[in-house]
């Protein structure tokens, strides 16, 4: 019954406009034992905010209406002291994954600071529950990733090719009157999570364990400004003795990025400057965020994916595609298809139309436009423009990211509205072949607009 259901899910996931379905690599559980547990420790609060309610009904209602195929649950913080708790949580996830087949995959949490007992429950995890990888906090009890005594787990976590979830827990030792200012989420959040990741990259450790691949959460944090920094300041520390050669593309090349929190096109393109678009995946924080909140970040990411022609080749890839592969769900590493942008179809169209048609024209002409461009990734710009002396005049600036896009545009449902709605209103139709002179010249015009 539940693979019926899964199937009957598939296709309506599909209907939302995301091909396959979403794969969501940040999302929390948050069950009984867990909230137990830290009412008992008096520490239901540690994070500065209460826990949001979560049960998996809600969970899967807010993933049909979204889109979302696939979430991958990871343990919410503060981290339970107790080994028992942490087993306990860890088996809940793996029975609300073999409850709903495709639907749930999870990454099972570590009893920290206790090193030996942690490399215990990443073999029983998994080994025995079938956990998809392990999720690691910025520190316990400051034990911070990257210390000295993490390194056996780290090489066990190695030997397993492990994908490990990050995520950020409350500093320690913690100012209290700061967190109070300006709670952990706004702002220490983005500090742990930079923090704990530097201090992996300054000894080497994604470096020296290259087989552990490590989800950095909220668009990266603050490493794009981190890491440049961190190049520029490498040879003075070095001087001083301070730290020793730093494998920068090792270390980087571990390193994906989940994009839940204020993701945008400009977040996006500074990500690129530090990883590269099959190292993005995306990512809602349910069920810290309000279900419709998360529904209105998601469309809207889809829609620019969509509509940005520099981003546009890496849609699925964001949307699925990469995590899809991390998580050993496909043997196929994806790839985008690059836009070469010397051999895109550039042309300006001559139009004339029928005076007493014009208005009727206009109407169909922008249509066509504004949907090709939205909802076509080949489709760079359709830019109409009329006479100033003769508004019957419309000349339209088209640009196709290769002729294959332009033939695939010819074939969509909004071009043959717009075609058979039009043709008794054009007098005169010229579709002129331009060369360019620079083909180079195109490059500079979208790294400028950027």
């Amino acid at each position: 019954m539940k693979v019926a259901i899964f199937f009957l899910m598939t296709t309506f996931i599909a209907t939302k406009g995301y091909a396959q379905g979403v794969i969501d690599v940040h999302s929390h559980m948050i069950t009984p034992e867990f909230v137990s547990a830290l009412e008992q420790e008096g520490r239901l609060m540690d994070e500065g905010f209460p826990l949001p309610k979560y049960d998996v009904e809600s969970h899967l209602k807010w993933m049909d209406e979204a889109g979302v195929q696939t979430s991958v649950l990871t343990l919410a913080a503060p981290q339970p002291t107790s080994a028992l708790v942490v087993r306990k949580t860890n088996g809940e996830a793996a029975r609300i994954k073999r409850e709903y087949p495709g639907r749930y995959l999870f990454c099972a949490a570590l009893p920290l600071p206790d090193v030996d007992a942690a490399i215990r429950e990443v073999k029983y995890a998994l080994d025995t529950l079938g956990a998809d990888g392990i999720k690691l906090a910025t520190n316990v009890q400051g034990q911070y990733l990257g210390a000295p005594e993490l390194d056996t787990l780290f090489s066990v976590l190695n030997e397993r090719q492990a994908v490990v979830i990050l995520h950020p827990h409350r500093p320690e030792p913690v100012n209290r009157e700061v967190m109070a200012q300006t709670p952990l989420a706004m702002q220490e959040y983005l500090s742990e999570t930079t923090r704990a990741v530097t201090n992996m990259i300054s000894r080497n450790v994604l470096a020296r364990y290259p087989g552990v691949k490590v989800v950095v959460p909220h668009c990266g944090a603050y490493l794009p400004l981190a890491v440049p920094r961190m190049k520029s300041l490498v040879p003075v520390m070095q001087a001083n003795k301070l730290v020793g050669d730093i494998d920068w593309d090792a270390n980087l090349a571990a390193l994906y990025y989940d994009l839940a929190g204020a993701h945008s096109p400009e977040v996006i393109r500074m990500m690129l400057t530090i990883t590269t678009p099959d190292h993005l995946l995306y990512g809602s924080d349910y069920p810290y965020v309000a279900p419709q909140v998360l529904s209105q970040s998601l469309a809207r990411m889809n829609q620019y994916l969509t509509t940005e022609p520099d981003l546009a080749p890496f849609k699925e890839m964001i949307l699925w595609k990469n995590a899809k592969w991390l998580l050993g769900q496909s043997s196929e590493k994806p790839t985008a298809e690059k836009t070469d942008m010397t051999k895109m179809l550039v042309r300006i169209a001559e139009i004339e139309v029928y005076p007493q048609y014009l208005t009727d024209y206009l109407v169909f002409a922008n249509e066509v436009d504004r949907l090709s461009v939205e909802r076509e990734p080949g489709v760079i710009c359709l830019f109409p423009m009329q006479s100033a002396e003769n508004p019957s005049l419309i000349r339209i600036l088209e640009i196709y990211a290769s002729e294959k896009a332009y033939q695939s545009h010819l074939k969509t449902d909004h071009f043959q509205k717009y075609k058979q709605g039009t043709l008794h209103m054009v007098k005169d139709l010229k579709l002129p072949a331009m060369n360019p002179l620079d083909p180079e010249m195109m490059k500079m015009i979208f790294k400028k607009q950027r």
